[in-house]
């Protein structure tokens, strides 16, 4: 799938992650979650998204 144009809160919605549980980089910086409504991920960006699971 291809995601240009979209923000990142768009993106993790389409991917059914929650953004409360996730870290995103953008060409290689971290983007604070305040940021997930207006930063437009571009085409030729590269898009990180690690996300946190609990456990022993």
């Amino acid at each position: 799938m291809e995601y240009y144009s979209i923000t990142i809160d768009q993106l993790l919605k389409n991917l059914n992650l929650k953004e409360d549980v996730v870290v995103v980089e953008v060409n290689h910086e971290i983007v604070d979650k305040r940021q997930f409504s207006s930063k437009i991920i571009n085409e030729g960006d590269k898009v990180e998204i690690v996300s946190f699971v609990g456990g022993g």
